[in-house]
């Protein structure tokens, strides 16, 4: 799970939203006094996500140079912020800080950013001197303040006031590939301005004199210092690093957890240092029992604290999934789904002993999950893991840290946060998908349904679990938007209006085409904010980075395409809505196809809007592009496609020529993408220039481009292995991946299209062995780029196989389509990445399965850009619509095909 999601589930209980939008009516944002004031005579006030900056109209600021941050703790920080603003306004200083509590408490969460944690206030002296004076100015102001240290900056003495190096403002470079804030070197180029959390000075910039004693100070404690070796690092969140290392007394093998002080904030403002006082007390009074690991030392080494534990052999129970799980599978036998059964229920009961003896003690865990569990490597016994949450009952504490498959509704306390955990872990462990729970809590009866119709489960185990889950849960009653009264969105509802959860949960089945096709675009069409700027339709976080609620993958761009191929109905908001937004792009966009202005280009060329798609193509080609990465999601492969595609409707040959151009570059790169590591697959790999490599071989007829289509995808292959079922997936070191973005799925659907070109023995095993990638019973997400909807694309698209040997496989992708879908307003919607919050963009949510339902489903070709069905035979379509029952959700006998 990325950990990154999470912030952006509070300002909308819908969808993914920004910090810096939730509002201060409810109260939660808790915006300091000095944000509601007007900006002084003179000055320009200027709001920029997070941050609230503040300039004199008369200042002018140097681009880059040494800059000061100011930290604070949640309960200072006003009274620093007042006292900042008071010194940089008498002195006709710029300066920019964070307007709330909430915005504020963000940035020092537990997973906040570890290079940009602890940073409340930013000061943009003139020059070094003027530097100098204020840091001294400012640290004498704020004598005894205290504040999280800044990791990526240098501390001035002991207190909260920080200095760095950097950029004063907003541009853009690129590195590896990849779009980075920028500074200027020696030589007047733009380079990454590094935001890392280690202090660093740039190679051509020279440390002043005043800054020297301040380095020195730097490190005083040292690692040496301790009796423990370190041998690896497990883990890094803002509050600390977990390590396992050796106790050099004993020989033993232990775990040490770090606590940062001020940092690594709870939902209850408790720190890193705090929490790990609290587990270090909750273990001691667990001390004896065999499901708890037991305290040997808890020590502090400078500012930080270590609480040192027993290591613990085992695997966690998340990684079980992979090795146990028969729906991983294409085609399970019923004694693989028996025995997964038997094996679950018995795993849940060893869990269930261990709560109870942790609840024996007067001790609630708080935090039980998937990956907090840690099973013997004899599968016999269980120890539960990081009590940083946990509390002794008579606290009666809220839940304040909490996986998002786990966390308990707010009205629940003490022993029944740990029962609500036990109920969704019923569910977890055969359909781990209990993250869709704080989308719509009354999913967890629609789970249970397609538990039981998968395994052998008894039918109380289920009940007992969404009777516990939807306690004190009532059904809501939406108004239009889907929203409760006065317009706040309500827990749990995603605009749900389901009376009773269940068989009869969803609007509409997947496979009822076109009625799918018309309440998923609806969904669509009613979730769209006109009014913003940032975005039309909501969709994965990447849209709050520049240009991306423009862009192709999570933006308008994409969600129109796929409306259009589907044969949905237009929507002209949405198009002048893009044409607006790209006559003053933000700055920073990318050039890319689905991240940048190529596919927004390319799109706007297909809806007609020809001028401003040239416009955007020649920005494209303007640019410098030696830095560019070679691959189809942001880098040359995708913008050449794009600018090909772009000259052959306009007739423009100067596009053509930009195309073979990035061609060109795309072959001296040879798949080399510098400080990233071998990528594979469509979106990031080398099977994307393969792409390119091949539509240009078919526009020019030129035998050498299809050499290099077939070097890239041999370069792909190399990094697939087969997994235990025969299944060809991409390996990333520490897992498989069959996806159509990232894994092997993606490498198939170029193959297939190089194999209308030409024969190759390897190529033609591997197409057959991608195939088995495609046809496992479960994938954890519906997403067209991470999910079962790129599965859908695959099948419906591939040309291995005899006529009609996929149907079957396509009919069961579909059908599992149910498990993650959610009622939006009434209407068929699916929820984004993490499956925290509805997505609607093609990448992540709604949009990407519509088009993949589109290419199986309706009457004419729907397929990504670039991807046209390869030659093949006519697909039998009739066969796929049979996937759809009489009710809304499948029913099928345990233990066989849908």
């Amino acid at each position: 799970m990325s950990k990154g999601y999470a912030v952006f589930c509070d300002a909308d209980r819908h969808f993914y939203d920004a910090p810096h939008r939730l509002s201060d009516e409810t109260g939660r944002a808790g915006t300091y006094e000095a944000a509601r004031r007007p900006a002084p005579e003179g000055w320009q006030r200027h709001r920029s996500g997070d941050w609230l900056a503040l300039r004199p109209l008369d200042a002018e600021l140097p681009a880059q140079g040494w800059k000061i941050h100011v930290s604070a703790c949640l309960d200072n920080a006003e009274r620093i912020l007042e006292k900042v603003w008071d010194y940089c306004v008498s002195r006709g200083v710029a300066f920019k800080f964070m307007p709330s509590r909430y915005l504020l408490h963000n940035r020092n969460a537990k997973y906040a950013d570890r290079g940009a944690s602890g940073k409340f206030v930013t000061v943009y002296p003139a020059g070094d001197e003027q530097c100098r004076t204020i840091a001294e100015d400012l640290d004498a102001l704020l004598t005894g303040e205290s504040g999280p240290y800044i990791l990526s900056d240098l501390r001035w003495g002991n207190g909260p006031v920080y200095v760095r190096w950097g950029s004063f403002t907003e541009r853009h470079c690129y590195e590896d590939g990849e779009l980075r804030p920028a500074v200027e070197d020696a030589e007047g180029r733009l380079v990454p301005d590094r935001r890392d959390p280690a202090f660093h000075v740039p190679d051509w910039i020279t440390l002043p004199d005043f800054l020297r004693p301040h380095l020195e100070a730097r490190g005083a404690a040292k690692v040496a210092d301790i009796p423990y070796s370190i041998e690896k690092a497990l883990h890094f969140s803002n509050g600390g690093g977990v390590y396992v290392g050796t106790d050099t007394r004993t020989g033993e093998k232990v775990v040490l957890k770090e606590g940062r002080p001020h940092a690594g904030l709870a939902a209850d403002g408790a720190d890193a240092v705090t929490r790990l006082r609290r587990e270090k007390e909750a273990l001691e009074r667990l001390s004896g029992l065999p499901q708890t690991p037991e305290v040997r030392d808890w020590f502090q080494l400078g500012d930080h604290w270590f609480l040192v534990l027993e290591y613990v052999d085992g695997r966690p129970l998340n990684s079980f999934f992979a090795l146990r799980h028969p729906l991983i599978e294409a085609d399970p036998g019923p004694d693989a789904i028996a025995g997964y059964t038997e094996w679950a229920l018995r795993i849940h009961r060893l869990v269930e002993e261990a709560v109870e003896a942790v609840h024996a003690r007067g001790v609630v865990f708080n935090d039980l999950h998937l990956f907090n569990i840690m099973v013997s490597e004899d599968e016999r016994s269980v120890t539960l893991l990081d009590f940083e949450a946990a509390a002794h009952i008579d606290e009666g504490r809220r839940q304040v840290i909490a996986n998002p498959g786990f966390v308990a509704p707010a009205d629940r306390r003490g022993f029944d946060v740990d029962r609500y955990a036990l109920a969704c872990l019923r569910i977890a462990l055969f359909l781990p998908q209990t993250s869709l729970l704080a989308i719509d809590r009354g999913k967890a009866a629609h789970l249970a349904e397609l538990v039981a119709e998968e395994f052998p489960v008894p039918r109380e185990f289920l009940d007992e679990a969404v009777a516990e889950i939807l306690r004190g849960w009532e059904p809501p009653e939406p108004d239009g938007d889907g929203r409760g009264p006065g317009g706040t969105a309500q827990e749990g509802t995603a605009g749900a209006a389901t009376g009773a959860p269940g068989r009869d949960y969803l609007p509409v089945h997947p496979a009822d085409w076109p009625r799918s096709r018309d309440s998923m675009a609806r969904a669509v069409l009613a979730s769209a904010t006109p009014e913003r700027e940032d975005r039309f339709f909501p969709g994965d976080i990447a849209q709050f980075a520049a240009g991306g609620g423009l862009s192709f993958a999570n933006g308008a761009a994409g969600v129109l395409h796929a409306l259009a191929v589907t044969g949905a109905e237009r929507c002209p908001d949405a198009e002048d809505w893009l044409l607006r937004r790209t006559k003053e792009l933000p700055s920073g966009t990318p050039l890319g196809f689905y991240d940048g202005l190529s596919g927004i280009a390319w799109t706007l060329e297909r809806f007609g809007h020809t001028d401003r798609a040239l416009e955007l193509a020649g920005t494209v080609v303007e640019q410098p592009w030696d830095d560019l990465a070679p691959d189809l999601h942001g880098g040359l492969s995708g913008i050449g496609l794009a600018l090909d595609c772009l000259a052959a409707s306009t007739g423009e040959s100067a596009l053509r020529d930009a195309a073979l151009r990035c061609a060109r570059l795309v072959a001296d790169k040879g798949g080399h993408q510098p400080g990233r590591g071998p990528r594979a697959g469509l979106l990031y790999g080398s099977a994307g220039q393969a792409l390119l490599f091949l539509r240009l071989y078919e526009r020019t007829g030129e035998p050498g481009l299809l050499d290099l289509a077939a070097d890239a995808l041999r370069r792909d292959l190399d990094h697939c292995v087969i997994s235990a079922g025969g299944a060809l997936q991409v390996d990333e070191g520490w897992r498989t991946m069959p996806y159509l973005g990232e894994g092997s799925v993606g490498i198939g659907m170029v193959l297939d299209d190089y194999a209308a070109h030409r024969d190759d023995e390897r190529f033609e095993r591997a197409r057959h062995d991608i195939v088995k990638a495609a046809r496992s019973r479960f994938y954890a997400q519906p997403a067209l780029f991470r999910g079962t909807a790129g599965m859908i694309l695959h099948l419906s698209r591939t040309t291995v196989g005899e006529p009609g040997a996929h149907e079957a496989d396509l009919r069961r992708q579909i059908a599992s389509l149910t498990r993650a879908a959610v009622p939006y307003q009434g209407l068929l919607a699916f929820p984004g990445e993490q499956m925290m919050r509805l997505s609607m963009d093609i990448a992540t949510g709604t949009a990407g399965c519509l088009l993949a339902l589109g290419s199986a489903l309706h009457d004419t070709s729907v397929h990504l850009p670039f991807l046209p069905p390869p030659p093949r035979r006519p697909q039998s379509r009739s066969l796929v619509r049979e996937a759809v029952p009489e009710n809304p959700v499948p029913t099928e006998t345990k233990g066989t095909e849908k």
